[in-house]
């Protein structure tokens, strides 16, 4: 049965302008409000706690807040009896005196199984080591995709990709979101996501290049985009059910990390559609751009 192919480049120029607005607006959010780093980069004091019972996080909050420290962060950790909290300071006695106040003023019985403190030097550390990961993951992408394609497809996947991060990012920004390793570990996710979706976009676009000789490249790719809809929708849409039942009942420790993800799935499958394959376009990809290049032999003019 033939499949009635979808005009997708018809609506390549308004795409790409709307690529341009949210680029924009995710640099001027990451510009002015900054990422909300969480103390993975920042350091600070990290006090574990064991109840007898089910702890009431309410309560705890309840006395943090009393005592001077709205901003902490409180949720169970595995169990509903063990509890973690979180709390951005450069004091290193911090966690301990906490922990003694929580003790205190919570009626049950508290034990502190742990108290550590993360300095702000660590956590430049791994946000630099995190920066260097994205960097390295990209360069490796640009190389693979290259030897495997050829430089137009290589800089197409990869402006779609830089797409993709960057609104991720800004997104936590322009929300005031918690930026930490779980949520760095999503966008790392979400690039060999979005990248997967590009090849397979990409790997019917160069074999219908050479079957469709007479066919110009715009309908090349309406073509190859239709015949690949089916599986690039059916994967995102179960993807993002996983996701949302994570968003909704994994808890707070991977609320970053499913958020993440659900805004990198979306944003990625548009990319792959129409920033990734307008950029063939922009670049006028051609079939001789497919051809690998003859290597000539030498020629011995000796008698």
């Amino acid at each position: 049965m033939n499949i009635k192919t979808i005009n997708f480049m018809a609506l390549r120029k308004f795409f790409f302008v709307v690529a341009v607005v949210l680029m924009l607006g995710s640099v001027a959010s990451l510009v002015t409000k900054n990422l909300n780093l969480g103390l993975d980069f920042t350091g600070g004091a990290l006090i574990e706690l064991n109840y007898q019972e089910a702890a009431d996080l309410e309560s705890i909050r309840q006395t943090l807040r009393e005592a001077g420290w709205a901003d902490a962060i409180v949720q169970n950790f595995g169990a509903s009896t063990d509890v973690i909290v979180r709390l951005a300071s450069e004091d290193p006695n911090l966690g301990s005196e906490i922990a003694r106040l929580i003790q205190r003023e919570d009626a049950g019985e508290v034990t502190v199984k742990r108290v550590e403190f993360i300095g702000p030097q660590v956590g430049e550390e791994l946000r630099d080591q995190g920066g260097l990961g994205m960097l390295l993951a990209m360069a490796g992408i640009l190389l693979y995709v290259t030897l495997r394609f050829q430089m137009k497809f290589a800089v197409a996947a990869i402006a779609a990709l830089l797409h993709d991060v960057i609104f991720v990012l800004g997104f936590f920004a322009f929300f005031g979101l918690q930026f930490d390793l779980t949520v760095l570990a999503a966008v790392l996710a979400v690039i060999g996501y979005s990248l997967n979706d590009t090849i397979v976009v990409f790997d019917r676009v160069r074999e219908n290049l050479r079957l469709m000789r007479k066919t110009e490249l715009e309908e090349v790719i309406n073509v190859s985009t239709t015949q690949t809809l089916g599986r690039t929708l059916a994967t995102s849409a179960s993807t993002i059910l996983v996701l949302l039942a994570l968003f909704w009942f994994g808890g707070e420790n991977i609320h970053g990390f499913a958020t993440a993800l659900l805004i990198g799935v979306g944003i990625g499958t548009y990319s792959s559609i129409y920033v990734s394959n307008g950029l063939l376009m922009t670049f006028k990809l051609t079939r001789e751009d497919l051809i690998p290049p003859q290597i000539e032999e030498a020629v011995d003019d000796r008698p």
